[in-house]
């Protein structure tokens, strides 16, 4: 559980710039999670968009990012006959320290 926030875009642009040629393209050719008729669809994509952008790959302006700032994280430990460990950390607020505390499985 947490907040999610839009990042500005120059901290997209910043990110996406880190990001290899590959995956630069990539972003630009994909259609995320839209059914995709072939892996040669998706290639031949990247092959225009590597074509279009023989340089610096720009960010597309569709593509951003999202700040999570989670104010509790539960972690599973898998055990036998599903009496698992459950690990829960929480805390008040960003500044506060993490408190860890177990879940009943």
């Amino acid at each position: 559980m947490g907040a999610a926030h839009s990042v500005s875009p120059a901290e997209a642009d910043a990110y996406f710039a880190t990001r290899p040629r590959q995956a630069q393209l990539g972003a630009w050719a994909s259609h995320q999670s839209s059914p995709l008729p072939s892996r040669a669809v998706l290639e031949q994509q990247v092959e225009l968009f590597a074509e279009k952008f023989p340089g610096r790959v720009p960010r597309p302006e569709f593509w951003s990012g999202f700040r999570v700032v989670p104010d509790s994280i539960e972690f599973w430990r898998d055990r036998f006959f599903r009496l698992h460990d459950r690990f829960l950390f929480t805390r008040d607020d960003p500044q506060s320290p993490w408190t860890c505390g177990l879940l009943y499985p």
